[in-house]
């Protein structure tokens, strides 16, 4: 499948493991991993960045095959989920990056072209986020309070 903006076409990407089962050496129970993963969200950590430190500290290779859930639905049921999904987050922090990018040059044509990319990522995800009632109906991204949202 192709990339929306870019001419790639790659597939590169990690394989999950065929077994579904927790390994023999794994210590941890689903109760540990799931303080773990409230004190590192109360942190302020995002979902994926939690993914990353239990990997790579704990040896747990997929929070959902010990845990029953996946970290965001985990978060979710105790309140500490983030109120912006985390990809739009990041699409919307690069966009006002760039905005303050243009207001220094403003002759930088190539990342005009590349905000409008960017901004009409963030009103296809939004529209997504809407229809899967993620986000409210209401909810709508405009350039000039984006810097508070990503604040």
């Amino acid at each position: 499948m192709g990339r929306i903006h870019a001419p790639g076409k790659g597939i590169s990407q990690s394989a999950l493991p065929y077994r579904r089962s927790v390994p023999q050496w794994m210590k941890l129970t689903s109760d540990d991993v799931k303080d773990q993963i409230f004190k590192l969200a109360k942190k302020g950590l995002t979902p994926s960045q939690i993914g990353v430190i239990l990997r790579d500290s704990f040896g747990v290779a997929q929070v959902r095959f010990i845990t029953g859930n996946k970290i965001l639905r985990i978060l979710k049921s105790k309140g500490l989920a983030p109120d912006l999904p985390e990809d739009i987050y990041f699409l919307i922090k690069k966009a006002v990056s760039i905005r303050k990018h243009l207001e220094r040059n403003r002759k930088d044509k190539d990342a005009k072209f590349r905000l409008i990319l960017v901004e009409s990522r963030i009103h296809r995800l939004a529209r997504y986020y809407k229809t899967t009632g993620v986000l409210p109906p209401t909810w709508k991204y405009e350039s000039s309070t984006a810097s508070t949202l990503v604040a």
